[in-house]
């Protein structure tokens, strides 16, 4: 089991096409709510929608993320989805390596935003 500092998630999201998990994927990553996303291109999917049984070949993204992360990456999802019931599954990881859980973590981490420096009053 993972430290409870270094404990992870992955999200599962369909999209309707992988331009548009692309651009989700990439926007989700810039904006550190998740640390890596992994797009599988085509999958089929059947389900319910409306009262009929559809099929629709849809992309698939694996989002790779931390606990803290979750809400803001849902409510951000939702903003960027074209689907009025986007998927937003959680999977808690059980298990990771350490350098892995780390590097995610790390990943999810503002930069450091420098203080400017004082200004000096005289010569240096």
């Amino acid at each position: 089991m993972p430290e409870p500092h270094l404990s992870a998630r992955i999200v599962l999201t369909t999209t309707s096409n992988a331009d548009e998990a692309a651009l989700i994927a990439r926007t989700l990553v810039e904006e550190r709510l998740a640390a890596c996303a992994s797009l599988i291109p085509a999958v089929e999917s059947v389900y319910h929608w409306e009262g009929q049984i559809e099929t629709s070949t849809e992309a698939l993204l694996l989002l790779k993320t931390g606990p803290e992360q979750l809400a803001a990456l849902e409510s951000r999802l939702r903003e960027l989805h074209s689907y009025q019931v986007p998927e937003f599954l959680v999977l808690d990881v059980e298990s990771g390596s350490h350098p892995y859980l780390e590097w995610l973590h790390a990943s999810l981490r503002k930069p450091a935003v420098l203080a400017p420096a004082p200004a000096r009053s005289g010569p240096a």
